[in-house]
């Protein structure tokens, strides 16, 4: 019988080791698997290369990993906001790598990853310092970039219910970068707040197959404030 489901965070990241690349979902706040960060934090890992929308938001996420010093390397979009201190910090003194990607880029790579693509050739940061020292080429009357996917070993994504083969559905821009991360890992755990039995979820409602997709975590969703 196939049952993906583990019974914690902390078991679903378990062999998270140092050195390992992890792309995270996430468009900032939205969508980010924080249970599945804490876990590795607490595991302790460190020297990791980061893939993700943004460097983190205040002191949660993504964030929290690069406060905690555990972040060799982060590759993303969009580095710098009004939260983004323990980034900044870490990149003032040293401490972090970053490879600045276009959004546009990002995602493209990251598809380019799953669908087994050896690179693309993309218009976006043709002439700019993003494009010293790749290839380019001239197609049909516009410049373009060679850019290489993007692989991880793993992907830490958060969906909104989940069947136990890892059929994955999703709750409105929490979708954002989970369904390509799923596609461009080697191996994809997701944090949902319910898991269902099969059957359950819609087959045209499901963003995620589960093939992609190795362990699937319950994580309870905060209870609602007082009004």
């Amino acid at each position: 019988m196939i049952d993906k489901s583990v019974p914690s965070a902390q078991a679903a990241v378990a062999d998270i080791a140092d050195g390992a690349s992890v792309m995270i979902g996430g468009f900032g706040t939205a969508g980010m698997p924080d249970e599945l960060i804490d876990a590795l934090i607490a595991r302790g890992v460190s020297d990791l290369t980061i893939i993700n929308n943004n460097a983190g938001n205040g002191e949660t996420g993504v964030a929290a990993l690069i406060r905690e010093g555990r972040v060799r390397k982060i590759i993303c979009s969009f580095p710098r906001q009004s939260d983004s201190h323990h980034f900044d910090a870490a990149y003032r003194a040293g401490r972090i790598e970053l490879e600045l990607v276009p959004q546009g880029n990002l995602a493209a790579r990251i598809q380019a990853a799953g669908a087994g693509l050896g690179g693309i050739f993309t218009p976006t940061g043709f002439g700019t310092l993003l494009a010293e020292g790749k290839e380019t080429r001239h197609i049909d009357g516009v410049d373009f970039v060679l850019e290489y996917p993007i692989h991880a070993d793993f992907a830490l994504i958060k969906a909104n219910k989940g069947d136990r083969w890892g059929n994955l559905v999703y709750r409105k821009t929490a979708r954002n970068f989970g369904p390509i991360m799923a596609m461009a890992a080697r191996t994809t755990i997701a944090q949902v707040a319910e898991i269902v039995p099969l059957g359950a979820l819609d087959p045209e409602a499901v963003v995620t197959p589960g093939i992609f997709v190795q362990r699937l975590v319950p994580v309870a969703a905060a209870p609602a404030a007082a009004s």
